[in-house]
């Protein structure tokens, strides 16, 4: 069964920096946009970032200007560099293929003031 595996998450204090990866079967990441989504406690999930195989990308505006994502094709990789990391940040992050039900099991990302 497919699977897609996140990585680095952590618990760091407002203005740090942390850097998600997901790692997951190469014909997923080639045929298909992936993205980051997440949940904030007691909130619905929203997405964060995505980008295409081509290069497109999104970036949620609450995100805007602080987080870049990117992806390595040829390594089956999709990544999402967090800066100035907020604790409106705080939440559960789930790497997925966009517009599939394939989602990662998710990684804490916790923010303190």
């Amino acid at each position: 069964q497919a699977q897609l595996v996140e990585s680095g998450g952590g618990w760091v204090q407002a203005g740090d920096s942390l850097r998600l990866s997901c790692r997951g079967p190469r014909d997923v990441f080639e045929n298909n946009p992936m993205g980051w989504f997440r949940k904030p406690p007691g909130k619905m999930s929203e997405l964060v970032a995505s980008m295409t195989a081509f290069g497109d990308t999104y970036i949620g505006d609450p995100v805007k200007g602080r987080f870049t994502i990117s992806r390595d094709n040829a390594e089956s990789t999709v990544s999402l560099q967090m800066n100035s990391l907020r604790v409106s940040d705080t939440g559960v992050y789930y790497c997925a293929a966009v517009g599939t039900s394939l989602w990662g099991q998710g990684i804490q990302v916790t923010v303190t003031a």
